[in-house]
């Protein structure tokens, strides 16, 4: 298919920078169209075909975030590759929003040209690539059509062939069957025996046995068929269900062809039968999957959420490290659960992972049992690891190289039971008040794993005990009256 040149729209408010803009890009041959803003953008959009829009995020009246949106919103836009532009310095949760406005990348200012024209080539070729496997699509289709006008024609021959038998057999999954119009008899063949569950020794082969196999949803579907048959319809395929003799449910497509004498009467059908029941299964569960994907992706979504919301701080640049703390928690745990495809995540692996920016100092052991966590209870426990050694980094044994960090836990009547122990740090003062990292600490641990989480203020350094059921109705134990909760932060700054 001939090389055909394709349209890369670049929008900014700079002439300055779309100049630059073009005179990088001039080297890929595509046509380049420039917008000074997103208005005129739009208007572009609804005339030509682009096929990657590249962005500056910061423009007046319509921003490039809001531009992706109304772009996304459009059903005819929505494949379109997006590709933002900033000089600004762009954090994790300005990469999210653009992600989520539909964003593909992002190329930060200054602009490396190799760089930039790399990312464009890619989806310019991909945008071409997907627009000839469209036209190859069709002409595919085309050809399909003109196949099965053929193949209907000849379906009354081609199903007599023994070949076809033979490799009806072969295959395992698939059967073969004929009817005599004049007499009413049945032949089946090994294959379709086998589909239904019976044997030839004994099954008495009529309509009638054959009708009490198919699923009562699809026996009257079947019996108007028939009745089709006598009324001048010569072939057909369709989905059905049987229910074999042991109750088992299996799918099935059947494809049947009738032979007419001179008159037009039905005077023979043959037909195909093939067990299609791992492919709806594989159906059914490539279905669950996507629901259960698009769940964790909302609670992933939902954490994410909180966190922004919920994260306090006195300033900018501390909000912003606080939040990004969180989020890489919460990544790292993901990575944990996505290698054992979100079957769970190692206890163990969850402690080094959360533990390993400060494992390096030899101030840290860790071990215990042996146990697999559910991924809710996962993600909720990185959380709370986090908050934990942020503080001890901050104020605790991890802010002195004199500091040990001991933590351990173990199983017992389906409990995690998870002690923290730092000594050799600062002089540790008991708070007077409970502060965020103690407050979300809890939270997490408390309402939304059922569990319990106590702090001791030693002197000597911070004892936190926490106590996880792994299990519904698996109650933690009352926390003991010698833990006094309060708030990390607050007392590391008295012990400061």
């Amino acid at each position: 298919m001939e090389h055909q040149k394709v349209n890369i729209l670049l929008v900014d408010d700079q002439p300055a920078k779309l100049l630059a803009y073009e005179v990088i890009l001039k080297e890929l041959g595509e046509t380049l169209v420039v917008a000074t803003s997103g208005r005129e953008a739009l208007e572009i959009l609804l005339k030509n075909e682009i096929a990657v829009i590249l962005v500056d995020v910061c423009m007046p009246e319509l921003d490039g975030f809001e531009l992706a949106q109304m772009i996304r919103e459009h059903p005819r836009f929505q494949k379109i590759a997006i590709i933002f532009i900033s000089a600004v310095q762009v954090s994790d949760f300005d990469r999210l929003r653009g992600y989520e406005m539909g964003a593909v990348d992002y190329v930060p200012v200054p602009v490396v040209p190799e760089v930039l024209r790399a990312k464009i080539k890619v989806f310019t070729e991909l945008y071409r690539k997907t627009r000839e496997l469209e036209h190859l699509n069709l002409e595919l289709e085309d050809r399909v059509r003109a196949r099965t006008a053929e193949l209907e024609r000849s379906t009354a021959k081609l199903v007599e062939s023994e070949q076809r038998r033979s490799m009806a057999i072969a295959a395992g999954r698939m059967g073969s069957w004929d009817w005599d119009g004049v007499n009413g008899d049945w032949m089946w063949d090994e294959g379709q025996y086998r589909i239904f569950g019976v044997s030839p020794q004994s099954f008495e082969l009529n309509g009638v046995n054959i009708m009490a196999l198919l699923h009562p949803d699809d026996a009257e579907r079947a019996r108007r068929l028939v009745t089709e048959f006598g009324r001048g319809i010569t072939s057909y395929e369709a989905e059905f269900r049987i229910v074999r003799p042991d109750g088992e449910e299996r799918w099935c497509v059947g494809t049947a062809a009738a032979t007419t004498d001179k008159a037009g009467r039905v005077v023979r059908v043959s037909g195909v039968t093939i067990d299609i029941t791992e492919r709806k299964r594989a159906e059914e569960r490539q279905n669950l999957l996507t629901r259960e994907v698009d769940h964790r992706a909302k609670n992933a979504l939902t954490l994410a959420q909180s966190i922004v919301r919920l994260t306090k701080a006195d300033s900018v640049q501390t909000y912003v490290s606080a939040v990004e703390g969180r989020i890489s928690a919460l990544a790292r745990v993901h990575t944990i659960l996505s290698l054992s495809s979100w079957q769970g995540a190692e206890m163990s692996r969850l402690v080094s992972e959360e533990l390993a920016p400060y494992a390096s100092s030899g101030q840290i052991a860790f071990g215990g049992a042996e146990l697999q966590l559910e991924p809710a209870t996962a993600q909720t426990l990185a959380l709370a690891l986090h908050e934990l050694v942020t503080n001890s980094a901050k104020y605790g044994a991890l802010s002195v190289r004199s500091g040990h960090l001991s933590v351990t836990w173990s199983v017992e009547h389906d409990r995690l039971d998870l002690t923290w122990i730092e000594t050799g740090g600062p002089l540790v003062r008991v708070p007077t008040s409970r502060g965020f990292g103690t407050r979300s600490l809890m939270a997490s641990v408390e309402s939304q794993l059922g569990g319990r989480a106590s702090f001791d203020w030693r002197p000597e350094g911070l004892v936190c005990h926490l106590v996880v059921p792994l299990r519904p109705g698996a109650t933690p134990p009352e926390v003991t009256s010698s833990f006094v909760e309060a708030a990390p932060n607050e007392a590391r700054r008295a012990a400061g």
